[in-house]
């Protein structure tokens, strides 16, 4: 029997790892081996960014709503406490854009969550 040898397979998996580092400057985008390791750190990073980028958006909401709860007189962990309290269920997400396209509503949940605090 013949003997087959990996070169064709090696090319591919050589120009897969090439082709995902193209852009990078010098020789990561160049010489495999160096390439290799950029893609490695890179595919890491974007897989612990995407975890991040959920946890900065939350930072986001809160934010908003904390500055919106207290141009209307309350705290936000008062606030979400008296919507916790009242029954009242959104999310973080859906708060932040009515506080800031819709701020009669959010005066009255606002409003809601003082009256369950009192």
């Amino acid at each position: 029997m013949a003997r087959i040898k990996g070169g064709m397979n090696a090319k591919k998996k050589h120009n897969r790892v090439l082709k995902l580092a193209k852009g990078y400057r010098g020789a990561r985008s160049k010489q495999y081996r160096v390439a290799k390791q950029s893609v490695m750190r890179a595919l890491t990073s974007s897989y612990a960014g995407r975890k991040q980028r959920k946890r900065q958006f939350r930072q986001l909401w809160i934010a908003r709503i904390n500055a919106a709860t207290r141009m209307n007189g309350l705290s936000y962990s008062k606030f979400m406490h008296g919507l916790k309290l009242a029954g009242v269920d959104i999310n973080r997400k859906m708060l932040s854009e009515m506080a800031i396209s819709e701020p009669e509503a959010f005066k009255a949940l606002v409003d809601v969550a003082k009256e369950k605090l009192a």
